[in-house]
């Protein structure tokens, strides 16, 4: 018998797959459950319905990923520090700094976690990478200056 999943079952398959399995095991373990549903043609139609509109919202994500790195790449952003002797700086510039900065400059929500950059610890520019989604990233540069 052809289920779709409603839940992810460990030995089966992820929720939402389409899998073949036992009418007993089905009707007696599956459907009591609620963790599979028949593959009749309405539900066959709402999984499609449902793919379809995963795969748009995942067109349109990129597209708007690309747009920003668009709007990123190549340019330059100032961060203000200050600094002991030397030109050293007291702490360090992180990637919340610098996530604030593109947000506030480009528009763009940046996670911090997805900026990769050394550390920076002096005065100068520096490249640094972000990943705005999968398979799209923007690289920029950080100028750091004196307060």
């Amino acid at each position: 018998m052809k289920v779709i999943l409603t839940q992810d079952v460990k030995s089966l398959g992820k929720k939402g797959d389409l899998v073949n399995t036992s009418d007993g095991y089905a009707r007696n373990y599956l459907f009591p459950r609620k963790l599979a549903v028949e593959a009749n043609s309405q539900a066959m139609t709402e999984l499609k319905n449902r793919e379809n509109a995963q795969k748009h919202k995942i067109l349109v994500e990129t597209q708007a990923a690309q747009e920003a790195a668009g709007r990123i790449s190549g340019k330059t952003v100032n961060i203000k520090a200050r600094a002991g002797q030397g030109g050293r700086l007291f702490g360090s510039v992180t990637s919340k700094e610098i996530a604030e900065c593109v947000r506030r400059e480009f528009g763009v929500e940046a996670d911090k976690r997805k900026i990769t950059v050394e550390d920076i610890k002096s005065f100068g520019t520096f490249p640094v990478t972000i990943k705005l989604y999968q398979g799209v990233t923007a690289d920029f540069y950080v100028m750091v200056s004196e307060e």
